[in-house]
C-alpha cells in the first residue's frame, strides 16, 4: 500500500504561482511514474504532468511551459510547480502512483484560480 497526501492547494490570481506537494508513505526510488492529475465538476480526470523514475517528464499541452513536475526521492515526494496560473486551471488536483499492476491515488487538494 502506498499512502499519497497532496498539499500546497489554494486561492490564487490569474498569473500567480503555487506549488503541490504528494508525499508518499513508502519509497517512490522504484515507481513506475508519478503524476499529478485534475478534475473539475462534471469532467473527467485529465492527466496534468507524468514523471517517470528515470527523470523524463510529460505534460498535457493546456500547461506546458507554465507547470513543471519534479521528485525527490529522499523525501518520497513529487511537487507540481504551477507557473502563470489561469482560472481554466481551477480544480481539485491529485497524486497518483503508478505501480502498473496497481496505482494509488490522493485525496486531492483544490486549486482556484481567480481572474
Amino acid at each position: 500500500q502506498v499512502q499519497l497526501v497532496e498539499s500546497g492547494g489554494g486561492l490564487v490570481q490569474a498569473g500567480g504561482s503555487l506549488r503541490l506537494s504528494c508525499a508518499a508513505s513508502t519509497s517512490i526510488f522504484a515507481i513506475n511514474n508519478m503524476d499529478w492529475y485534475r478534475q473539475v465538476p462534471g469532467k473527467q480526470r485529465e492527466l496534468v504532468a507524468r514523471i517517470f523514475k528515470g527523470g523524463s517528464t510529460r505534460y498535457a499541452d493546456s500547461v506546458k511551459g507554465r507547470f513543471t513536475i519534479s521528485r525527490d526521492n529522499a523525501k518520497n515526494t513529487v511537487y507540481l510547480q504551477m507557473n502563470s496560473l489561469k482560472p481554466e486551471d481551477t480544480a481539485v488536483y491529485y497524486c497518483k502512483a503508478d505501480l502498473i499492476v496497481t496505482q494509488y491515488w490522493g485525496q486531492g487538494t483544490q486549486v482556484t484560480v481567480s481572474s
